[in-house]
């Protein structure tokens, strides 16, 4: 079910039976030469909608723009101050309490979003009012990615590419793929924005790692056409098998999030 078709009356029936609610999030910045600006929201948009459509639980509208002042360099780049996306991402959440939800999933595909979800999630669970956890494709299928490319690079690298190439390909430049690995840094060492312990470049975003995958820097600092990876390791036929599988347990992490007692997933009391 996705919310913005629906009429007000039809979603009464929803919220008086259902406590769980999809919200995408994503980002409108750079993604190379080759992929268009909207490439996260395209992804969070996918996922959501796709689960709620298997699942049959409530999708919001997709938040397009988020955290990215580290992509602002390049042409076209939205972005948001951080603490003004978490009052508004907080705010919207709030919305869907009122009506009677009280848990929620932020699909996101924005690494630059994760700690600001974080923090709305905390704030709302702190008082009592839900529980929002933050879930992003990517590090639900790390072992699979890693099997399928060698630098599956943290922006605008095969993975993101793939996904794209199957989502709405009519939208990758094809004849830049090869420009986008040999303009870009196909791998990155965390240790150069590093000296004596300090983190020298503020045009970056350390994504937390996962699994193998390393801290990445995706900024015009270290990279000149704003992208990581190899993407000529991309294809749709890739992004479609990635998709279904991060699918599968987006899909499985609503069902058990809507089976949990609301008391379980609440603060633990002062001892």
């Amino acid at each position: 079910m996705y919310l913005a078709d629906e009429a007000w009356p039809d979603l009464e029936s929803y919220f008086a039976s259902e406590s769980l609610a999809l919200v995408p999030l994503g980002s409108t910045e750079q993604h190379g030469p080759h992929l268009p600006e909207g490439t996260d929201h395209i992804i969070a948009e996918s996922f959501a909608r796709a689960a709620a459509e298997e699942t049959g639980y409530l999708c919001t509208p997709t938040i397009n723009v988020g955290v990215s002042p580290h992509h602002r360099q390049f042409h076209g780049t939205m972005w948001a101050d951080g603490p003004a996306f978490r009052d508004y991402v907080e705010s919207v959440t709030r919305n869907l309490a009122y009506h009677g939800i009280d848990r929620v999933i932020f699909v996101n595909a924005h690494g630059g979003n994760v700690e600001h979800l974080r923090e709305v999630g905390r704030r709302v669970r702190d008082d009592g009012t839900m529980y929002a956890i933050e879930w992003m494709w990517d590090e639900s299928i790390t072992d699979r990615i890693e099997d399928v490319f060698e630098t599956p690079g943290p922006h605008g690298g095969p993975k993101e590419t793939s996904l794209i190439q199957h989502l709405a390909g009519e939208l990758v430049h094809e004849d830049r793929i090869t420009d986008a690995r040999d303009g870009g840094l196909v791998e990155f060492d965390e240790d150069a924005v590093r000296k004596y312990g300090a983190t020298t470049f503020y045009d970056v975003v350390d994504l937390q790692s996962t699994g193998h995958q390393t801290q990445s820097d995706d900024a015009i600092d270290n990279t000149a056409n704003g992208v990581l990876g190899d993407q000529t390791d991309a294809s749709a036929a890739v992004g479609e098998e990635l998709f279904e599988a991060a699918l599968s347990n987006l899909c499985k992490l609503c069902e058990w999030l809507a089976d949990q007692p609301f008391e379980a997933l609440t603060p633990k009391p002062h001892v």
